[in-house]
């Protein structure tokens, strides 16, 4: 169950055959701010350098940092377990709360 104060994160998910990037958006209001750039899984350690740029903005509770990290976690894991053998629509479907786009 997610935390109802971090609807005031979003995680914007590019579903690549190859890869999984995920970034992070700040929402405020009914309007979104990029608060990271995306991290590529596995080309690189897209969950450490996750938790570095989550590390490098002290207004981010720790709370925060720690469930958006455990959903980063769910968002690699679900790709590395079913990446290839899933649709787009189909993570649509696992993480509805989240932004899409992709390759297939």
């Amino acid at each position: 169950m997610r935390k109802k104060n971090l609807s005031k994160f979003t995680f914007k998910i590019l579903w690549l055959e190859n890869n999984v990037a995920i970034a992070i958006d700040h929402t405020i209001g009914k309007n979104f701010s990029p608060l990271t750039s995306y991290f590529f899984w596995p080309r690189n350690d897209a969950w450490e350098q996750l938790k570095v740029e989550l590390e490098s903005k002290p207004w981010i509770s720790e709370n925060d940092r720690i469930e958006l990290l455990n959903q980063a976690t769910e968002i690699i894991n679900f790709w590395q377990e079913a990446g290839k053998n899933k649709s787009l629509s189909q993570a649509q479907k696992k993480f509805p709360e989240f932004v899409f786009a992709g390759s297939n």
